[in-house]
């Protein structure tokens, strides 16, 4: 089974982006250990496959949230966080950091509650639709998310795109398109029944595409990112 399988926006329109997903999951898998803080963790989806590689899985997000959350901990991410400092051994975040109206305040509380030596996996969208309005504020370039992450005192900053042209094509073809579902419900089913087609066969295609693009940093559904706090405190 896929690591997001059973995901609860899992959908035939939008596979393509979980599978992106867990593949970078799993690449990174040797970063889950120990106490493990996921920010803005909403549903706790991915709790039983961090816990494969952690000791311990602690949920933050905002009690306001737009979906449901299962938090261990409820707190504002744009605020101090009632954590107490050098405590985590990994931080993630998935999908979050675009959220925040103050998105350095996450990253610093991060690195402040990390131990030295820990690591903070961070996954953010680039070309991407607006989702969750009105709490959808910032699309970050490759850059500015290493400016951020090393402004907040984060070392060794990788930045990788996660697909390249032809998948974020593809998926943001399958969201607008998803759009023109509508009318009496035989029709919705019969529109349905042929773009999920068009979705299967576009999602399948995509991967194999983007081998023709040689930068895939330019034109990405988005970024994943890995940085470790030092192991000296000065």
């Amino acid at each position: 089974m896929k690591i997001s399988e059973t995901h609860s926006n899992r959908r035939p329109h939008n596979w393509l982006a979980y599978d992106i997903s867990d593949h970078f999951l799993q690449k990174h898998s040797k970063l889950y250990k120990g106490v493990l803080y996921d920010f803005g963790c909403g549903e706790a989806p991915y709790r039983n496959y961090f816990m494969t590689h952690a000791e311990k899985y602690i949920g933050v997000d905002w009690s306001g949230s737009t979906h449901n959350t299962t938090a261990d901990i409820a707190a504002d991410l744009n605020k101090p966080l009632p954590i107490e400092s050098s405590v985590a051994d990994t931080v993630v975040s998935l999908s979050v950091l675009e959220h925040l109206c103050e998105p350095q305040n996450m990253l610093d509380e991060a690195y402040r509650i990390l131990k030295p030596g820990g690591n903070i996996v961070v996954q953010v969208p680039w070309q991407w639709w607006v989702h969750e309005a009105p709490y959808d504020y910032y699309r970050y370039t490759p850059y500015g998310l290493k400016y951020l992450i090393e402004k907040a005192g984060f070392i060794d900053v990788a930045v990788e795109p996660q697909s390249g042209f032809f998948s974020m094509w593809i998926l943001k073809i399958n969201y607008f398109s998803k759009r023109f579902i509508l009318g009496p419900k035989p029709l919705r089913f019969i529109l349905k029944l042929a773009l999920s087609l068009c979705w299967f066969l576009g999602q399948k295609a995509a991967p194999l595409l983007d081998k023709l693009d040689r930068q895939w940093e330019l034109e990405t559904c988005g970024y994943y990112v890995t940085a470790r706090k030092t192991r000296d405190e000065f």
